[in-house]
């Protein structure tokens, strides 16, 4: 027995050493886009890296390049896909990167995803050479565009890495093929929002502040407009009371709209936003519960809250709106303008809004006002109901009732509803964020808004969750954000690809339904059971969209 011991820690040893001579010390393998592939995933769904495609959409590939030995100088060369001559532009090669999720979500769903490390895959970031580290999984990113004009085909192309293990080069290829489906799916017919911030664009700046309305500044708002409307994004907010320049003389109140016209073109000018949509009027008066108070401008910058039957704010908005209305018109704008009152009333404060919403109604007759609410008591006041999900599914007669009258419901998410419910968390399956826009198809809501486009922390790489001090309410990992900073540019997030891919899922879910309505129906209906129980099998998901993309090829 004594012999056999150091025979076994021999063989223990070769077996230990010698992995750095196995032919499969370096993987890298096709995983389905819609996976999370985390730095310390070892096993890998099987996927083919086929992926069936409308016109007009963004076919997108994910590769995990796994080593257990060091990688030094990882580079990737792609092949586009081709069909006949008539090659896929390429929308971008990204890394993954992962970012922490410190506080876990107080009330998570069943399939909530959970990093052995803490840390989460979500921005996917401009591709340069790498080094990859022992027993650590690094995920590029392949997208694709698919323009109008590509003619129906299977176009194949393929990707490559290549890297230095000690002495050796490594070299991995793997091929890649799209089906292109002769349907356009180029046009966005649901209304999407996500409320976007200027107040840290210090973070594309290296650090730098920038001044508001300067020459850096509408370069940088440029940038953030040309990427969500390029992920399609078709409602863009807008703040009246900090753009228009404001001044009282002796009782007369003048109004300067060059930053609020300069604001709406820029927006305008991307082809894409079809809404404006109007910032909030009033704010609470102090906490949660609190009535609702006006936003009174005491220089630009600088805002004061007074009750609607303050004189002065009585003086100020019977000026302001009617001005505002007016250059809306002069512009071609007031079409399409919304305008917020103030932000998610409860039963509390109902009574305030009402009266601030008949005040602002009265001096604007016609006016479109939208809202992110969690009271439906609000008949008269609302032209587009936005209900937090969760409100919606508990009053949903209610919300087809108004839309049976005449008015519009979309719905939003935020820190809320939990559990079960669809969202756009980090911890969340990805598939999840792309059902959001099959949920509005299955019940028959036209648009979705979230607050928080860009609301970055100070290291929005380093923490994602957030806390709210006065309440305690978590903010979930990536809540809060669903870009992420660089100089003079946005990354997106897995998150972000995931609500693009899904607004243009609506748009093939809303062609089938128009050719096959009851097919359409049952589809749907086998993805989203009802608002907290949904099909998260990707494979199902994949053969029910490319089932749809086949039928409307016929």
């Amino acid at each position: 027995m004594k012999k056999e011991i150091p025979a076994i820690i021999a063989l223990f040893l070769m077996q230990l050493t010698g992995c750095n001579n196995r032919t499969d010390t370096v993987t890298f393998t096709s995983v389905d886009p819609l996976e999370k592939i985390f730095m310390e995933t070892a096993f890998f769904n099987p996927d083919s890296a086929v992926t069936d495609a409308g016109r007009g959409e963004v076919a997108t590939f994910q590769f995990a390049l796994r080593s257990y030995v060091p990688l030094t100088d990882v580079t990737a060369e792609v092949i586009l896909p081709s069909f006949n001559g008539f090659e896929l532009p390429l929308d971008n090669l990204g890394l993954v990167k992962y970012v922490r999720v410190g506080r876990t979500t107080p009330n998570p769903a069943r399939d909530r995803l959970v990093s052995l490390s803490g840390w989460y895959p979500d921005p996917v970031v401009d591709y340069a050479p790498f080094d990859l580290s022992q027993a650590r999984t690094q995920p590029v990113r392949v997208s694709v565009k698919v323009p109008a004009g590509a003619p129906a085909g299977r176009y194949t192309g393929s990707v490559t890495i290549r890297a230095k293990a000690g002495g050796r080069r490594i070299v991995k290829e793997h091929p890649m093929t799209v089906i292109v489906h002769p349907v356009d799916l180029s046009h966005t017919s649901l209304k999407v929002t996500n409320w976007f911030f200027t107040s840290r664009l210090d973070l594309m700046n290296d650090g730098v502040a920038v001044e508001p309305l300067s020459d850096r500044y509408w370069e940088l708002v440029d940038t953030i407009v040309g990427t969500f409307t390029s992920y399609r994004q078709n409602v863009a907010w807008i703040n009246p009371l900090q753009l228009v320049r404001s001044e009282e003389t002796n009782g007369t109140w003048a109004f300067d709209f060059a930053d609020f016209n300069r604001m709406a073109s820029l927006l305008m000018s991307t082809g894409k936003i079809e809404l404006l949509e109007g910032t909030h009027l009033a704010t609470r008066e102090s906490d949660w519960n609190s009535n609702f108070v006006m936003l009174f401008p005491v220089t630009r910058d600088s805002m004061v809250r007074l009750p609607v039957t303050d004189q002065k704010v009585k003086a100020f908005y019977t000026s302001f709106l009617p001005a505002l209305k007016k250059n809306l018109e002069a512009n071609g704008w007031e079409k399409i303008y919304l305008q917020h009152i103030a932000d998610e009333p409860i039963e509390s404060n109902i009574e305030s809004y009402r009266k601030i919403a008949s005040f602002v109604r009265n001096v604007w007759p016609g006016l479109r006002v939208i809202e992110a609410c969690h009271s439906n008591n609000l008949k008269g006041s609302i032209d587009v109901w936005v209900p937090q999900m969760d409100f919606l599914d508990t009053d949903l007669s209610f919300y087809k009732e108004r839309q049976q009258a005449g008015e519009e419901v979309w719905f939003y998410t935020c820190l809320a509803p939990q559990g079960e419910y669809a969202n756009r968390f980090i911890e969340q399956p990805l598939i999840k964020t792309r059902l959001l826009h099959w949920v509005n198809y299955r019940y028959g809501i036209t648009g979705y808004l979230h607050w928080g486009l860009n609301a970055w922390s100070d290291d929005p790489y380093g923490e994602t969750t957030g806390i709210i001090v006065e309440s305690g309410n978590i903010l979930p990992g990536g809540d809060s954000w669903i870009v992420y900073p660089a100089r003079g540019k946005l990354y997106p997030s897995l998150r972000l690809e995931a609500m693009r891919d899904g607004l243009a899922d609506y748009e093939l879910i809303r062609q089938y339904g128009i050719k096959f309505p009851a097919e359409a129906a049952e589809m749907v209906r086998q993805a989203v059971y009802n608002f907290q129980r949904y099909d998260t099998d990707i494979h199902s998901f994949r053969l029910k969209r490319r089932a749809m993309l086949e039928a409307l090829s016929r």
